[in-house]
């Protein structure tokens, strides 16, 4: 009896283990269930989130420093947070850009505006329209061989410049400025256009010209190695004038409408941003774009820009500063036609985001 007792009793046991081992068994089994199901909609949640992303290839005229804003929307996330999965290539120069945006290598150009006058004088149907306006002054400064505080642009008189692209907006602009001094471009200096965009630091540190006409980080360069001086901004003597612009082609922008949107939103947050914050800030948010301007370097070439007040607070681009361009390109005998403002610019988009 005690026997039998004794075996019931161990009998029990073992079904109670098996019991607790079962029930344990299958609350694992259904909590890992639901962590999997719970790791499977997160999974689909983020293919779906990127997805959702539309691809935009934005072709920019150079990669410099002057265009801050820009790279601060794309280093803060800005065009993510619009929808936007953002390819920037670079197309050292105007022309090229533009010719991107003709063949349809990029959706949206970053350049002078000048370009879309230009193609849509030589009769283009599918013309380039500006729906944003990044910068209001030039962005380029003139560099001495030597210091020269009380430098007068009659100075350049019987000297040699290294200048820019004929018909480009960097040239043209220097030309307005020797114009407003009561110089003849052609007949009181030597203006070299024949050095390539981006290499006349290089020629002019190499003893080529008595004067350069130069970009950022350029002009800074030059003045830390001791080959150059800056003596004047291009920016500040010009006056506001609209540098570069953002546009597409119209049959883009007439297909694409809610994508120009997000882009000009995110766009403003990036001007936001750049307008609010300290250079030292700007710098630090923008490095990755620089990685071979060190820290010191780029926050001086940020602070110069910003004291110039270089970028406009919204990005509409008014029908007086349209006017201005064309005025320029006629002084500077590369305009044809005087094309209408509501033809070239459309600034639904930059209000829009402006609100």
């Amino acid at each position: 009896m005690k026997k039998n007792l004794l075996h019931a009793i161990s009998l029990t046991i073992c079904l109670a283990v098996l019991l607790v081992t079962v029930c344990g068994c299958s609350g694992k089994t259904k909590t890992s269930e639901k962590e999997t199901s719970k790791a499977a909609s997160s999974e689909t949640s983020k293919k779906s989130s990127e997805t959702a992303l539309v691809d935009v290839t934005l072709n920019e005229v150079a990669h410099s420093i002057f265009y801050a804003p820009m790279y601060v929307a794309i280093e803060q996330g800005y065009f993510e947070e619009e929808g936007i999965r953002l390819t920037l290539v670079t197309g050292f120069g105007a022309d090229k850009t533009m010719t991107a945006v003709l063949s349809g290598e990029a959706d949206i150009g970053f350049m002078g505006p000048e370009t879309t006058v230009y193609t849509y004088n030589e009769g283009s149907t599918d013309y380039v329209v500006n729906f944003a306006q990044l910068t209001q002054r030039a962005g380029n400064f003139l560099v001495a061989r030597e210091e020269m505080p009380e430098f007068a642009w009659s100075d350049l008189r019987g000297k040699e410049v290294l200048g820019g692209r004929k018909g480009g907006m960097p040239e043209m602009v220097f030309e307005y400025i020797l114009r407003q001094n009561n110089m003849d471009p052609a007949a009181d200096l030597s203006i070299d256009q024949s050095i390539d965009f981006g290499s006349t630091a290089a020629a002019f540190s190499g003893g080529k010209g008595d004067f350069s006409v130069e970009f950022e980080p350029g002009a800074t360069a030059l003045e830390t190695e001791g080959a150059g001086y800056v003596v004047a901004s291009l920016g500040v003597d010009s006056g506001y004038v609209p540098y570069t612009a953002f546009s597409a082609k119209s049959s883009y922008i007439e297909k694409n409408p809610e994508t120009i949107q997000k882009f000009t939103n995110a766009l403003q947050k990036g001007m936001d941003y750049t307008l609010t914050h300290t250079p030292e800030e700007i710098a630090k948010v923008i490095a990755p774009q620089f990685k071979e301007t060190d820290m010191e370097t780029l926050t001086s070439i940020v602070s110069r820009y910003h004291q110039q007040d270089t970028w406009k607070e919204n990005l509409i681009f008014e029908e007086s500063s349209f006017h201005l361009l064309l005025d320029i390109l006629s002084e500077s005998g590369e305009l044809t036609d005087r094309p209408e403002w509501k033809d070239l610019v459309t600034t639904s988009f930059a209000e829009k985001a402006a609100e």
